[in-house]
C-alpha cells in the first residue's frame, strides 16, 4: 500500500490554501496554475437556487469560470479542514472543508453570502510539484447576511 509522506502532506496542504488565497486576494493566474494542463473543476451552476453541477475542462475553462470571483468585492475562504489518501506514487485524494464568504454590495448596504463547502479533489504529482488533476465543489450549507465591507484584502498590483 502507497501511503504519503509528510513532505507530500504539507505540499497538498500548502496548494489547497494557495488556492484559497489566490481566489480571495484575486490572483487567478497564479490559481489557475495550480491544476494540471487535463484538469477539470465542477461546482454548482447556481448553488442553493439552481440544481445542476457544471464541469470545466481544461485550463482556459477553469480561468473562465474562476473569473465570476471578479463580481465579488471581497471573499474570504477559510479551510478548516483536510484528508489526504495517497493512491500511487504520483497520484492523491482529497477531502477539503472550507467556509467561503461572498460578500455583495446591495441597496446601500452589504450582504455576505457563506458557503460551507467540501471539495472532492484528484491530485496528480507532476515535474512542478502536486497540482489539481480534478477538483469537485460541494455547496453544503448557505448562509447569508448583513455585513458591513471594511476592505477588499485583494493587492494592489
Amino acid at each position: 500500500m502507497t501511503s504519503l509522506s509528510p513532505a507530500d502532506h504539507l505540499a497538498l496542504a500548502d496548494l489547497v490554501h494557495r488556492y484559497a488565497a489566490g481566489v480571495d486576494d484575486r490572483d487567478l493566474d497564479a490559481v489557475v496554475a495550480l491544476f494540471a494542463p487535463d484538469a477539470t473543476m465542477t461546482a454548482p451552476v447556481d448553488p442553493g437556487r439552481a440544481p445542476g453541477t457544471a464541469t470545466h475542462d481544461g485550463l482556459d475553462a477553469i480561468t473562465t469560470a474562476l473569473g465570476a470571483v471578479h463580481r465579488l468585492p471581497v471573499t474570504v475562504h477559510a479551510v478548516v479542514g483536510t484528508v489526504f489518501d495517497a493512491v500511487s506514487a504520483d497520484e492523491a485524494t482529497g477531502r477539503v472543508a472550507c467556509v467561503a464568504h461572498h460578500a455583495f454590495e446591495r441597496d446601500g448596504g452589504a450582504r455576505d453570502d457563506t458557503w460551507h463547502v467540501v471539495y472532492r479533489d484528484r491530485y496528480r504529482r507532476t515535474d512542478a510539484g502536486w497540482r489539481f488533476a480534478s477538483r469537485v465543489l460541494e455547496v453544503r450549507l448557505r448562509t447569508a447576511g448583513d455585513v458591513r465591507i471594511v476592505g477588499t484584502g485583494v493587492p494592489q498590483r
